[in-house]
């Protein structure tokens, strides 16, 4: 990944409860860049999207964004200029478009521009014929498309996903997980997406890591992650769709 970094993490590090839950000397997320982080459950990486985002907070470590170091008094304004989907949707009890259009009220866009926003990410996401239904009356699949739609419709520069698809039957999980990778080519919004599911990595990104114990095990090219793996841990992950499901006691970094 030769082209400007996007995000950037320095010396990363986070301890929650007496515990080093982070320990990552660098990380880097180019512009336009599709990065999947593959982990067991446990293996730190819903504790690092939360730290990217600001949501946590690092224990030591430099965050830099389009360039600029996110100081603490600037982590409001940061947050606004990307977009995080968790694993639930969590949809206020509204109409389909009026939470597709919450964001962008609260950055200010006037009523009309918001609804206009919102219907072409409804449609982006082919939901568009919900927009007047009750948000708590969704298919799991359809919720998690209303909620892809919500992230894209303020057209963040950035959107980090926590296992987006984790509740969702394999056939939905597979197709959305096709059509995201599209979406995200066209719009060219980068994306840090954390799963534990290798099938669903390989068809959105172009990068991989793959974590254990708050560290980076291993990184590069996903095919050859996948088929090149420095350990048995790494190798795991080829052997089943989410690899294994306890820490790797010699668990070490590689490279940066």
């Amino acid at each position: 990944m030769n082209r400007k970094p996007l995000l950037e993490a320095t010396n990363l590090k986070v301890f929650r409860g007496g515990a080093q839950v982070i320990d990552i000397p660098h990380l880097s997320l180019p512009e336009n860049g599709k990065v999947a982080i593959i982990a067991p459950n446990g293996g730190g990486k819903s504790s690092l999207l939360l730290t990217l985002a600001c949501l946590l907070p690092r224990t030591e470590g430099t965050i830099c964004f389009a360039g600029k170091t996110v100081e603490q008094k600037d982590e409001t304004g940061f947050r606004r200029t990307i977009a995080m989907l968790f694993q639930e949707p969590l949809l206020f009890d509204t109409t389909v478009l009026d939470n597709v259009a919450e964001g962008l009220r609260i950055r200010g866009v006037e009523k009309k521009a918001a609804r206009e926003e919102s219907m072409a990410a409804l449609e982006l996401f082919r939901v568009a014929h919900l927009a007047s239904r009750s948000a708590h009356k969704l298919s799991g699949g359809e919720a998690q498309r209303v909620s892809l739609a919500r992230a894209f419709a303020i057209k963040p520069k950035l959107i980090l996903m926590d296992e987006p698809f984790s509740s969702l039957d394999l056939p939905t999980r597979i197709k959305l997980a096709e059509e995201l990778g599209e979406i995200l080519n066209n719009s060219g919004t980068a994306a840090l997406i954390a799963t534990h599911e290798r099938i669903e990595a390989l068809r959105m990104v172009e990068h991989l890591l793959v974590m254990d114990a708050g560290r980076i095990i291993q990184s590069g090219d996903p095919t050859d992650v996948i088929e090149n793996p420095v350990n048995e841990f790494v190798a795991a992950f080829k052997r089943t769709s989410h690899g294994p499901v306890h820490h790797g006691e010699n668990s070490r970094q590689y490279g940066r």
